[in-house]
C-alpha cells in the first residue's frame, strides 16, 4: 500500500481506535481520519453514505461497535445485535457507491463457538453457537464479516477480516458495566485498596481462560493485515497465550498492591469457558507480539492512576 492513501477508521475515537489511528500515523499513513459518534452516526444509512462519498477514502477500517462486558451484553442483547448489524450494513452500503481500494472489517473473538477447541483456529469460526451471554453481539459481528467477504466476491474490492482477542492498555474505558475484564479488575482492586476493603467479590469462579493482547500490539497487527494479507480469510489477532481469570485477577491485585481476600461469586456467569487464539496466520505475515503481559498491565495501571486517582 502507498502511505499517501487516505484511511478512515470508524470507532477511531474509542480505546482501540485511538491507538490504531496513532499507529497508522506513526507508520506514515498521515491521511488517517478517525470517525467517532460526534462526527457521524453510523446507524443513519443516508448520513453514512453521504459522508463516505464526500471523504472517498482509499481504505475503510470498520472498528466501531456497540460493545461491553458480560453484564452489558446481558442487559442489552437486542441493542447490541441491532446496532452492530446496522453499522456494518451501512458501511458496506456506502462502499458500493465510492468503491474503496480495501475494506478492513474487524470482527471479535466472541464470534467463536462457545465450546470451540483451543487454541481457536480460524477454520472453526462457523462450527457452533457463541457463548450465550454475548451471542447477539458476536453473531452480528460474525455476520457482518461474512457479508464483507461476499461483498468482495460481488464487487471485487479486497476485504480483510482481523479477529482481535481481549485487548487492554492505556486509554481503556472505566466506570460502568461496559468495562472489559482487565480495566474492571484494575478499578475494583484499586478502589478496594484505597478504601482498605478486606475483600473483593468477582463474578464466576475464576476458571475461564482468556488471551490478552496489548492494544499497541493489536494496532500494529491490523496494519500488518491491511498491508500484507492476500485473501479475505479471517486472521486471528492475539497473543496465543492462555491465562485463567483467577490468575489475571491475582496478578492485577499484586500490581495494584491490594492484599485483601478475593471472593468468587459462583452464582454469576463465567462467560466463555476457554479462549485462546491460534495466531499462526498472523505470524506468517511477519507480525510478532512485543509487549509482555506483566509489563503491559503495569503500564495500564499507571495510566489509570494518572487519569483517575487522587493519590
Amino acid at each position: 500500500m502507498d502511505k499517501w492513501e487516505r484511511v478512515v477508521v470508524t470507532g477511531g475515537t474509542g480505546f482501540f481506535g485511538l491507538n490504531l489511528v496513532k499507529a497508522l500515523i506513526g507508520q506514515g499513513y498521515y491521511e488517517t481520519y478517525p470517525i467517532g459518534r460526534k462526527t457521524l452516526n453510523l446507524l443513519d444509512q443516508e448520513a453514512t453514505i453521504k459522508y463516505f462519498i464526500n471523504k472517498t477514502p482509499d481504505v475503510v477500517i470498520h472498528l466501531a461497535a456497540r460493545v461491553g462486558g458480560i453484564q452489558a451484553n446481558r442487559l442489552n442483547p437486542f441493542k447490541f445485535w441491532f446496532e452492530n448489524i446496522s453499522m456494518g450494513v451501512n458501511i458496506l452500503s456506502a462502499c458500493q457507491f465510492f468503491k474503496p481500494k480495501k475494506i478492513i472489517m474487524v470482527c471479535t473473538t466472541c464470534a467463536y463457538p462457545k465450546l470451540c477447541p483451543t487454541p481457536f483456529k480460524e477454520s472453526d469460526l462457523w462450527n457452533g453457537y457463541p457463548e450465550e451471554t454475548n451471542a447477539p453481539y458476536a453473531i452480528a459481528k460474525r455476520d457482518i464479516m461474512l457479508g464483507a467477504m461476499q461483498f468482495e466476491k460481488d464487487y471485487g474490492i479486497p476485504v480483510r477480516c482481523p479477529i482481535p482477542t481481549n485487548l487492554y492498555g492505556p486509554g481503556d474505558h472505566y466506570g460502568d458495566d461496559s468495562n472489559h475484564v482487565i480495566p474492571a479488575l484494575i478499578e475494583k482492586f484499586h478502589k478496594a485498596r484505597v478504601s482498605e476493603s478486606p475483600k473483593v467479590t468477582l463474578w464466576g469462579d475464576g476458571s475461564p481462560t482468556r488471551d490478552f493482547l496489548h492494544v499497541r500490539d493489536a494496532s500494529l497487527a491490523i496494519i500488518k493485515i491491511m498491508e500484507s494479507a492476500e485473501t479475505s480469510d479471517p486472521i486471528n489477532v492475539g497473543s496465543g497465550v492462555e491465562i485463567a481469570i483467577s490468575d489475571i485477577a491475582e496478578t492485577i491485585a499484586d500490581i495494584v498492591g491490594y492484599e485483601g481476600e478475593i471472593i468468587w461469586d459462583t452464582e454469576k456467569p463465567n462467560g466463555q469457558p476457554k479462549r485462546v487464539l491460534d495466531v499462526n496466520r498472523l505470524e506468517a505475515l511477519g507480525w510478532k507480539q512485543k509487549i509482555d503481559l506483566i509489563d503491559g498491565l503495569r503500564e495500564t495501571y499507571e495510566d489509570y492512576m494518572r487519569r483517575f486517582s487522587d493519590e
